[in-house]
């Protein structure tokens, strides 16, 4: 979810990079406010509209995996250690990978006269494949007597985030300078994240003569270097307040996606729809070998260098055999920003062998987040030891980075207030180790499937994931700190900093639909 120009061999922003088909852009997951005849679940799964808006990629391969599990607590609070930790990821892991656990999955191809074949394959009432027509609505009849609503084409990115914002925060060159995806030192600058811009940091800090620069890939040469900040403080302008890395625009305003949207029975995916009241879901990506396309992804990886390989080499059937893997989507960010984009890194649900990376790049963007919180005059759940700026720190043992990301991890998430769980049920406020591992999108039905209990089209996902770094314990105005603290207006209004925007667009660029396929029209 929420992963645009990720892995890096589809990252277009590199400048020797074009924009492919393989690269998935968002998972959206929700019960379905249309339950007669039974609950349902909707699913959606967007990507970049190459070769155009509606027309698909017949080299391409989409997969949705989908499993119905029940709600289960994680550790308790008496075990929130490193070892309690990794303990529970053990736990997790045999559970989806162990001989047991098998998810049903939905494949998706296209002819050449751009009918979609679609597969589903290992549902409780069987497998069976259908051709439909793209970009129109269409009701596909299972064998055990359900009805899935289906539309296939192109539609309005549903994404609305300012994204040159967000890189602006991490100094991310190549959204600000034509760098090619071999210049790997050249990414992630070692200079600070940070949510307010650091004091001389010429290199990123917004130009007023220039107020389009990195936005609509308008980009600079990069310099000579050092590519390096020493500055010691953030940045303020002449009245005193500091400035925002971010200015709210929709990054995404004006785009077009195309997309596999599916509104699909409750108990077509599991026989106790009682008991199993999540739908872990996630999508993949993947490209035919023989088309030759996305390089740097080699055909047959070492399993070592690309850790899903040694998976998918025992349970790849002979359609799967002649695709390879490109990218995988399921909790937003957890590509793009806990896996770097690295190619090797697109595990999906088997990501459990990042858990270790995870906690040590979390640490490093909360020396980042933190002390910007903290300056903020709001409480952070990052130890920094009360840094007043931001600090470029990284890390290479994870029993170095636990000690100051702990509070983080194991913080339950406050939502703004009790409508996400409209039957009062208890339900446990999530913790951020539960929502990236595995990387599935877990939707509650007994939620409205609000980020982080699934996502919804309006959720503002990016800001929500800036929560993380906020204390949940801490208090505003008598009020519990909470996931949309930091999309609240009248925080910016009186917060010491200047553009007084909220990080992110509050809307989409289009109203979403309130009837499937809810994503909204694609523009002409």
């Amino acid at each position: 979810m929420a992963d645009h120009n990720d892995p890096n061999a589809v990252n277009s922003i590199f400048s020797d990079i074009a924009i492919s088909a393989a690269d998935l852009y968002d998972f959206f997951g929700f019960p379905s406010a249309d339950t007669d005849g039974g609950e349902k679940v909707v699913l959606a799964l967007t990507f970049a509209s190459i070769p155009s808006t509606g027309v698909f990629d017949t080299d391409m391969l989409y997969r949705m995996q989908i499993s119905g599990d029940p709600r289960v607590a994680g550790p308790g609070d008496d075990e929130n250690t490193l070892k309690g930790l990794l303990r529970y990821f053990d736990a997790l892991k045999e559970k989806y990978l162990g001989p047991t656990t098998k998810a049903s999955e939905i494949r998706v191809t296209f002819d050449q006269s751009q009918r979609a074949t679609v597969k589903f394959i290992g549902f409780p009432g069987g497998s069976f494949s259908t051709v439909v027509d793209t970009n129109q609505v269409r009701s596909i009849q299972t064998p055990d007597g359900y009805s899935i609503k289906a539309y296939i084409g192109g539609r309005d990115d549903a994404f609305f985030n300012d994204l040159t914002g967000f890189f602006r925060s991490i100094n991310y060159a190549p959204q600000f300078y034509h760098v090619p995806h071999t210049m790997t030192g050249s990414r992630e600058l070692k200079i600070p994240k940070t949510l307010i811009e650091l004091e001389g940091n010429h290199l990123f800090n917004r130009d007023p003569n220039d107020p389009d620069w990195g936005y609509h890939g308008k980009k600079r040469e990069l310099p000579p270097g050092p590519l390096t900040w020493n500055g010691d403080k953030f940045a303020r302008d002449a009245n005193g307040n500091f400035r925002f890395v971010y200015d709210g625009r929709d990054c995404q305003a004006g785009i077009n996606i195309n997309a596999i949207i599916l509104e699909i029975p409750l108990r077509f995916i599991t026989t106790a729809p009682e008991r199993d009241r999540i739908v872990n879901c996630w999508g993949e990506s993947w490209v035919l070998k023989a088309a030759d396309k996305i390089e740097t992804i080699p055909d047959h990886p070492f399993w070592l260098e690309h850790p899903w390989a040694l998976i998918d080499a025992i349970k790849l059937d002979d359609e799967l055999k002649k695709y390879k893997l490109v990218d995988t989507d399921g909790q937003p960010f957890a590509d793009a920003a806990l896996s770097e984009r690295e190619d090797n890194r697109q595990l999906g649900a088997n990501n459990f062998w990042l858990a270790p990376h995870f906690i040590k790049r979390l640490a490093h963007l909360g020396w980042g987040f933190g002390p910007s919180i903290t300056a903020l005059g709001l409480q952070t759940s990052f130890d920094h030891d009360n840094s007043p700026v931001s600090v470029h720190k990284t890390y290479s043992l994870v029993t170095a980075a636990f000690p100051r990301v702990k509070k983080t991890l194991f913080q339950r998430l406050n939502m703004p207030d009790d409508s996400w769980n409209p039957k009062g049920l208890d339900i446990p406020l999530r913790r951020p180790f539960e929502i990236f591992v595995p990387n599935v999108c877990a939707i509650d039905m007994d939620t409205t499937g609000t980020w982080p209990y699934g996502r919804r089209l309006e959720d503002q996902v990016a800001t929500r994931f800036l929560s993380m770094f906020l204390d949940h314990t801490a208090e505003l105005n008598g009020k519990k700190y909470h996931i949309e603290l930091l999309n609240d207006q009248s925080l910016w209004d009186s917060a010491p900093i200047e553009p007084k925007t909220v990080p992110n667009p509050k809307k989409n660029d289009k109203e979403f639909l309130t009837d499937f396929p809810y994503l909204a029209e694609p523009w002409q």
